[in-house]
């Protein structure tokens, strides 16, 4: 095993794009109801009129997904005109899309400043998983997670993030049409915020931009369809219970703090009995059914009976499954995944101490979009011969 290396495990920028669009105009995408309703009175709306202003608006870009002021027909012409000189309705630009023989969809998104990101629509029987990036890159170096081998480079906006659904749902051909027969088949029926970065460094954009994907009247998922993972920001857990109340997966990996230290480096700062401490709280706090413990399956590092055994006693009382991850390999990775035989055995022991223990079966792996792969082929993609080669000898 190679030596932890230094890591930052605490959230050091500011949230704001490195170069802010030169438009002028505000983007309605992210924006609250509340937030809205401000925008509008503050562009010329008569207060009286702003509430209702905000629900036509509100249907015309999140139910029906228009992106076109002079579209919105129940508005006066010369609104509309006020609109389009104040606002836009921008989301991100899909820079390459890639589609896994699975079934996979991998979009490489850019957005302001000319960074990008990376967006993952899994489709399965009966439902559709839209993984969606909180941040630019990461901060917290998992020393197994390739896409945390990136800099973090700035969080993203809410409507960075909002624009993220949008943009599969228009790929997905999924808004509805005026007039059209209501289809009550939802293509994108889960969000997880599983993506590049740490959704609880991110906390505000994050809590708003699923404010505007959880509403009724809009693109509409109920919080019971929308997962949030984390390392364990611990300080952050309660307020998510209590400001958003979605899912809540962590990202545990480990059952020892040496182990977890070298795999998941914020544990560092806020421990294994710490951060059970804080989960045991969320179930009651949010009205959530349970939590999920994600374990990333390592051969020889956390697989071992002895680790299940440990897993099962450590989140004894908390309603929880357990999602074993095979392990996603990536060029100069330190690690190999679990065998499957050694998978299994895992599994059965947390079955029969009563907890759920499905095996997740790994997508698009042929185009880098399983697990803790994101924007990783990307960036390989564009360094040179010589980068790569360099790379590789001192990984060795």
């Amino acid at each position: 095993m190679n030596a932890p290396t230094a890591a930052p495990i605490t959230q050091d920028l500011l949230t704001i794009p490195r170069k802010l669009p030169e438009t002028g105009r505000v983007n309605i995408i992210g924006l609250t109801r509340d937030q809205l309703h401000d925008a509008l009175i503050e562009a010329g709306t008569p207060e009286r009129q702003a509430r209702m202003r905000v629900g036509q608006i509100w249907q015309w870009v999140y139910h029906w997904g228009v992106r076109d002021f002079a579209l919105m027909t129940n508005l006066a012409k010369d609104y509309r005109a006020l609109l389009a000189g104040k606002f836009e309705i921008a989301v991100p630009e899909i820079v390459t899309r890639q589609v896994s023989a699975d079934g996979t969809r991998k979009y490489l998104l850019r957005i302001a400043g000319g960074h990008e990101v990376e967006t993952v629509y899994i489709p399965e029987e009966g439902r559709g998983t839209l993984c969606i990036s909180s941040q630019v890159g990461c901060t917290l170096t998992c020393s197994f997670c390739h896409t945390g081998t990136q800099k973090l480079v700035r969080n993203l906006t809410a409507g960075e993030i909002v624009g993220q659904v949008m943009v599969a749902r228009d790929d997905l051909d999924e808004w509805p049409q005026p007039g059209a027969p209501k289809d009550e088949t939802r293509l994108v029926s889960n969000v997880v915020l599983m993506g590049m970065g740490e959704p609880l460094y991110n906390f505000e954009n994050v809590r708003d931009a699923m404010k505007v994907v959880m509403d009724g009247e809009g693109i509409s998922l109920s919080r019971r369809r929308i997962t949030l993972s984390t390392s364990g920001i611990v300080p952050e857990i309660a307020r998510t219970a209590e400001e958003i109340g979605c899912l809540l997966a962590v990202s545990f990996h480990a059952t020892t703090d040496d182990v977890r230290n070298r795999l998941v480096p914020v544990n560092r700062k806020w421990n294994i009995e710490v951060l059970l401490n804080a989960l045991r709280e969320y179930p009651r706090l949010s009205n959530s059914e349970r939590i999920t413990f994600e374990y990333v399956m390592l051969d020889g590092v956390n697989d071992s009976d002895d680790d299940a055994r440990r897993l099962v006693k450590l989140i004894r009382g908390i309603p929880a499954k357990v999602n074993l991850i095979p392990f996603n390999e990536w060029p100069g990775s330190p690690y190999r995944r679990s065998s499957w035989d050694r998978i299994e055995a895992f599994a059965d022991i947390v079955h029969k101490a009563g907890y759920a223990s499905p095996i997740r079966t790994p997508r698009g792996e042929d185009i880098m979009a399983a697990c803790g792969q994101l924007k990783s082929a990307t960036e390989r993609g564009r360094k040179s011969a010589a980068q790569i080669a360099a790379e590789a000898g001192a990984g060795a």
